[in-house]
């Protein structure tokens, strides 16, 4: 049967991973992103993924970003809550600015994205829903209580919503990805890098489309008996 899938913060990254590998699965994507409109234009022209802008913090504009997406491309099966930002400081500098940010678009995202399409999956009685972590949710990490914070919030969660959706068909469940090669990662100084990258067992930093795949896991047609959990994909740093 065919799918569609909404991946927040699909056009970039992970998100691009995950999109791409959900469109060779057979699924049709809605890539959400927040930003760049020239640089969603050409993930478009390069993948054949449609891009839909809107930011996921607000309420309003998810229901409204997720109308537009059932119009045009049917109702929504699978949604992938990967949308995230960082303002890292430690708690005497950190602003009220920069926690609420971070926990609106990070963990806030996640409420917008299900209350908008949660209701949907229930009454077709089949749904996927993939809420991306953090090895920081999971271990903490010095100068982030806002991201720790709200990645620790999504593993909770996913947990309570696997309950709500578990009789209809509706499963619920995070990754935690370790440190991946993205831009984020690489906005590290080499010096910092160099250390992380001893930390981690496998001795590398993961790849985004290993996370993806993670995802499409998660997302196949027989994964239904699989719900409430978190998949930690991060090279053994943390076994938790």
């Amino acid at each position: 049967m065919a799918r569609t899938a909404i991946v927040t913060g699909g056009t970039r990254g992970i998100g691009e991973a995950i999109s791409l590998m959900l469109k060779a699965d057979g699924v049709t994507v809605a890539a959400n992103y927040g930003g760049d409109d020239a640089k969603a234009a050409a993930f478009t022209e390069r993948t054949g993924i449609a891009a839909y802008k809107w930011d996921v913090s607000d309420p309003e504009a998810c229901a409204a970003g997720v109308g537009k997406v059932r119009d045009e491309l049917g109702e929504v099966d699978i949604v992938v809550n990967n949308a995230g930002i960082t303002r890292d400081s430690t708690i005497l500098k950190q602003s009220y600015e920069q926690w609420k940010a971070v926990i609106d678009t990070n963990l806030g995202g996640c409420f917008n994205m299900v209350k908008a399409t949660f209701p949907g999956m229930r009454e077709r009685r089949w749904g996927r829903v993939v809420n991306i972590g953090s090895i920081n949710g999971q271990a903490g990490q010095y100068g982030q209580v806002n991201y720790a914070a709200a990645k620790s919030g999504i593993h909770g969660f996913t947990k309570a919503l696997a309950q709500e959706g578990a009789k209809f068909g509706v499963t619920v469940n995070a990754i935690a990805p370790g440190y991946i090669d993205t831009d984020m990662v690489a906005a590290v100084p080499d010096d910092v890098l160099e250390k992380i990258v001893a930390r981690i067992p496998v001795g590398r930093l993961g790849q985004a489309s290993e996370i993806a795949r993670g995802v499409c896991f998660l997302c196949a047609e027989d994964a239904g008996f699989i719900t409430g959990s978190t998949l930690s994909i991060n090279g053994g740093q943390h076994m938790y």
